[in-house]
C-alpha cells in the first residue's frame, strides 16, 4: 500500500521532479522551444508535422520522442526492475543522467540541436529509475497522472469516502517540485542561459555519487 512508502521516497521525488522542472523549462526558453520532460504534446506536434508534411520537423520532433525512449531503455536495462527499492544501480543512472546533461548544456551553448536530444534521454532515464512502489505510481518528469491523482483523492474527499494521505502527499510533493524547478530553471536562465543545465547536473551527479557511496557502506 501507498501507506508503507518510506521517508526516502518523498524526498527523492521532490527532488528529481525539481530537476525535471529546471531541465523542461530550459528547453521551451532555448531556441528550439521544445518541451523535453514528457512526450504528449510532442507526439501531438509530430502528428502535425507529418500532416503538414514538415520534414524537418518530423525528424526534430521523432529524435526528441527516440531519444526519451532511448533513455528509458538504458535506464530499464540497468536497473532491471519495475519496482522502486533501495540497493538497485540508481546512482549508476543518476551519474549518467548528469552527464548527459552536462554534455547537452555544451551543446546548446552553440545552438547545436543535438543538445536536445540529450536533455530528453536524461529525462527518459530519470523517468523510468522511479516507477512503482507499493501500488503508488510515481512519475517525476511530467504532471498528467499526479494532477489525475489529486483530483481523484479530492472527489473522494468530496463523497466522504476514505483517502490515503500519503497519496495527496506524493501528489502535491511533485506539482509543487516540478513547479518550483520551472520558476528556478527560468530564473536562472535569463542569467546563465544554457549553463542552467549545469545545475540540474551537479544535484544528479552528486546525488548519484552519494547513493554509490552509501551502498558500498551497507554491503
Amino acid at each position: 500500500m501507498i501507506s508503507k512508502l518510506p521517508k526516502w521516497v518523498g524526498i527523492g521525488a521532490w527532488a528529481l521532479a525539481f530537476v525535471a522542472g529546471m531541465v523542461n523549462v530550459v528547453g521551451f526558453l532555448s531556441f528550439e522551444h521544445q518541451a523535453v520532460t514528457h512526450l504528449t504534446g510532442t507526439t501531438s506536434m509530430l502528428g502535425a508535422a507529418i500532416a503538414e508534411g514538415r520534414g524537418r520537423d518530423v525528424m526534430g520532433l521523432g529524435l526528441v520522442i527516440a531519444s526519451f525512449l532511448a533513455g528509458a531503455m538504458l535506464s530499464g536495462f540497468i536497473i532491471q526492475d519495475s519496482a522502486l527499492r533501495l540497493g538497485r544501480r540508481y546512482g549508476v543512472v543518476l551519474v549518467l543522467e548528469s552527464l548527459l546533461l552536462c554534455t547537452a548544456a555544451f551543446l546548446l551553448r552553440t545552438h547545436h540541436t543535438s543538445g536536445m536530444y540529450l536533455a530528453a534521454g536524461a529525462c527518459g532515464l530519470q523517468n523510468a529509475m522511479a516507477t512503482t512502489y507499493s501500488g503508488a505510481v510515481i512519475r517525476t518528469t511530467h504532471l498528467s497522472g499526479m494532477f489525475t491523482d489529486l483530483g481523484i483523492s479530492l472527489g473522494h474527499l468530496l463523497r466522504g469516502l476514505p483517502v490515503e494521505p500519503r497519496r495527496l502527499r506524493i501528489s502535491w510533493i511533485i506539482i509543487s517540485a516540478f513547479l518550483t524547478g520551472g520558476i528556478a530553471g527560468a530564473a536562472a536562465f535569463h542569467w546563465w542561459s544554457y549553463n542552467t543545465l549545469f545545475i540540474p547536473a551537479a544535484l544528479t551527479g552528486l546525488a548519484g555519487m552519494a547513493y554509490g557511496i552509501y551502498r558500498h557502506t551497507r554491503r
